[in-house]
């Protein structure tokens, strides 16, 4: 299996485990016992491994929101505590969700062998957001390590699609209307926008980031590929059911 294809085969998988615990209601009521109020602990917690910066460079991480509310849940989070404080708090809850939720005949000590060789291949260009996760410290739990790996890969194909889609020629709210409509309220977005026409712009962004990822599989032998693609699908699969 080449590169490309092990990109392409892993992207739902890849795009969706570490969301999981993003949006998960104990990542929430963790965040309320800290004294968050809600997504200003998501905005903090996963932008915090950037460090106490101005909140358009975390509107430039995270692309697909509306910067003047990421900027007021920044600055809420900030008053609570330091970024990063809260990166490290964001972290023990995707660790926690995975201790809980991972199924234990899933052999997740070697899917955390293989993500973590893509992660360590990586090129950390275009990848903000990954680069601060990747210098995280990766927990010893085999279930809280494979996750911890995972989504630092979502994170590089986040900043990866976001290049994308921005060299697509979609705006931002253009994306989040097209791909995710229901979510743009999350996002920031009041309406959405007008994407007659633009879901093949969407498709050529998305092919384009298959492609920019691929590059960090090099990591992997050919059958270490294949065997990535389906423990990362196997969990994908799991954490849907």
């Amino acid at each position: 299996m080449d590169t490309l294809t092990a990109a392409t085969a892993t992207a739902a998988a890849v795009s969706q485990i570490g969301s999981h615990f993003m949006l998960a209601g104990s990542t929430y009521q963790h965040g309320a016992a800290l004294g968050f109020g809600g997504l200003d602990f998501y905005v903090i917690g996963r932008g915090g491994v950037l460090g106490d910066v101005d909140a358009d460079v975390v509107s430039a991480a995270f692309f697909f929101f509306e910067p003047t509310g990421l900027r007021t849940l920044w600055d809420q989070g900030r008053a609570v505590m330091p970024p990063a404080q809260a990166a490290g708090e964001f972290a023990t809850c995707c660790h926690g969700w995975a201790e809980e939720h991972v199924p234990d005949d899933l052999d997740v000590a070697r899917l955390g062998d293989l993500a973590g060789k893509v992660v360590t291949e990586a090129r950390p260009a275009g990848a903000a957001v990954f680069s601060g996760w990747r210098a995280l410290a990766v927990p010893a739990n085999p279930k809280a390590r494979a996750v911890h790996q995972m989504n630092a890969l979502r994170e590089l194909r986040g900043g990866l699609h976001s290049a994308a889609v921005m060299a697509s020629g979609l705006t931002p709210m253009q994306a989040v209307s097209l791909k995710s409509p229901g979510m743009a309220p999350l996002y920031g977005w009041p309406e959405l926008a007008e994407v007659d026409g633009l879901a093949a712009t969407w498709d050529g962004a998305e092919a384009n980031t298959n492609r920019a990822i691929a590059h960090a599989y090099e990591g992997l032998n050919e059958t270490e590929r294949a065997e990535f693609v389906e423990l990362a699908g196997a969990l994908h699969a799991a954490a849907a059911g």
